[in-house]
């Protein structure tokens, strides 16, 4: 099976790749390589191409007898969204109205969808259940809050089927060190803490001490990458095997606070690191751990890589490696 996956020269789309051709399928990436790169995609061809264009996703489609796809591509930042909101809508609710168009007119009813946690703005209760009512507090959440109901409708109306995978933190990178996070600049905080380690930045900043948790510092559930990824090979074998429509929380169930990965990065570096603490940044949760118990049931799916300091071997010997 030929499987398109949208922003393919990605972080978590590259993984996802490999993850594909592992199973004997080939993924076809298709990235406009604003954020991607080309060095990323090693597993299947890459057509540069931007998701908005209906015309050169259909003639993809027709070309590479494409039987589902996997839609990573869209823009991610938070910070930038809140900035600029009219491009988070233009490019993610419109690309992906554009995707769906290409994917009915060529006969294409799989659909596995790249969401996200900011679905649920500040949660009311902790672990994160997938009914938790959605009340995303920056435009990036809106906008994947918003697929999520174009996917609704149109599973409705046309014969189309999605999956939705609520991601909470992606983080480390491939156990082989063929692929991993590169980002312009680098928000994330493991990889950025990892940069002080590596001596690229002068010290990692923690926004907030004041939290109602542990140690006051933030929490967050990190899944591995490659966990991350091959859950979109068993959402898409799911689908293929004549399962519904469905959103899914991927998660580990267990929070890490800042601090907590700051010692962990210490521990597998062999190194302290220099540390400047500072007020919260608005719209931050305390709290954002996933119940994903319904992703374990339905997908049958158990994260194998996603211990914090394993997620942190793995990012530290990527970054080596670019080094």
């Amino acid at each position: 099976m030929n499987v398109l996956i949208t922003g393919g020269a990605g972080y978590i789309g590259s993984h996802t790749c490999k993850a594909i051709a592992q199973t004997g399928n080939t993924p076809v990436a298709f990235d406009d390589l604003s954020t991607g790169w080309k060095k990323l995609v090693q597993w299947g061809p890459l057509i540069e191409g931007r998701i908005q264009d209906t015309d050169r996703l259909r003639k993809t489609i027709r070309d590479h007898s494409i039987e589902a796809v996997i839609h990573f591509a869209a823009s991610s930042n938070v910070g930038e969204s809140v900035r600029n909101p009219r491009h988070y809508f233009e490019n993610n609710v419109g690309g992906t109205l554009s995707l769906l168009s290409a994917l009915l007119e060529e006969g294409v009813s799989d659909i596995i969808f790249s969401s996200t946690c900011a679905v649920y703005g500040v949660p009311e209760v902790v672990p994160i259940p997938e009914d938790h009512p959605h009340r995303p507090v920056n435009p990036y959440g809106i906008t994947k809050a918003m697929i999520e109901s174009i996917l609704g409708v149109y599973g409705k109306t046309h014969p189309l089927r999605w999956v939705a995978l609520r991601y909470f933190n992606a983080a480390g990178a491939d156990p082989e060190s063929e692929t991993g996070e590169c980002h312009e600049p680098e928000l994330h905080l493991l990889p950025r803490i990892v940069d002080v380690a590596l001596g690229n930045r002068p010290q990692v900043e923690v926004y907030g001490t004041d939290y109602p948790t542990p140690d006051g510092s933030a929490v967050r559930d990190y899944i591995h990458v490659s966990d991350l990824a091959q859950a979109h090979v068993q959402a898409l074998e799911y689908l293929r095997g004549g399962g519904s429509s469905t959103a899914l929380n991927l998660g580990t169930g267990k929070g890490w606070s800042v601090l907590e990965v700051i010692r962990a990065v210490e521990t597998v570096t062999q190194s302290s690191l220099p540390v400047t603490l500072g007020p919260r940044r608005e719209g931050d949760p305390p709290q954002l751990v996933a119940q994903g118990d319904r992703a374990r049931k339905v997908l049958d799916w158990t994260p194998r890589y996603s211990d914090l300091e394993h997620i942190v071997e793995t990012d530290w010997r990527w970054r080596q490696k670019e080094r």
